[in-house]
């Protein structure tokens, strides 16, 4: 009976401490979500599961590119591709991102564009047009979908806080065919 109760108790403390870490990881550290929508594509497809590594950002701010998860709302969370960071100035024209005045490859557009058969994959804008400033203040970031024809990105809700951002999209664990780091994705990202 003592023998029992005392495997009992460790038992309980084994899984108070497993339960404690699984928190506290959950918390603070990564994170699962499943993206929602079109708007990545073909980075990341609808219903495909990530894993949102929520300290990228404890100590250094994101950087041009990487895939960002932020609150979007109260009650929704949105997946996009940082393309503008603090002091930056940008602008779309005939499809090719110019920031700081410079021509910028989007290489993880080519197979959107490939497909395009009439018109451009993004309209033309200037930052201005749709944030109303011309450059990226600090402790914000300028996101975009990588499907730009259906995505709901800071054109329509404007400079994203980086108070806001939750973690950096680092890998695809569903399906198992794209479990890799996000940076080797064979596929495109979506809110």
């Amino acid at each position: 009976m003592f023998q029992l109760n005392r495997r009992v108790k460790e038992g309980l403390r084994l899984l108070l401490i497993a339960v404690t870490i699984g928190v506290l990881t959950r918390t603070f550290l990564i994170a699962p979500m499943i993206v929602d929508g079109e708007s990545m594509e073909p980075t990341l497809q609808d219903k495909d599961r990530l894993i949102i590594n929520k300290a990228s950002y404890w100590w250094q701010e994101p950087e041009r590119f990487d895939v960002v998860v932020f609150h979007a709302t109260n009650e929704k969370d949105y997946i996009k591709r940082v393309i503008g960071v603090p002091g930056d100035t940008l602008y779309y024209d005939e499809d090719l991102l110019y920031i700081n005045e410079k021509k910028i490859q989007e290489p993880y557009l080519k197979p959107l564009k490939n497909d395009l058969t009439e018109g451009l994959l993004t309209d033309n804008f200037r930052l201005e047009d749709v944030t109303g400033v011309k450059t990226i203040p600090e402790n914000h970031v300028f996101v975009l979908g990588d499907n730009r024809r259906h995505s709901f990105d800071s054109r329509s809700i404007g400079l994203v806080e980086m108070e806001d951002i939750v973690g950096e999209a680092v890998w695809t664990f569903w399906p198992f065919s794209f479990f890799n780091e996000h940076g080797d994705m064979e596929r495109n990202v979506d809110r």
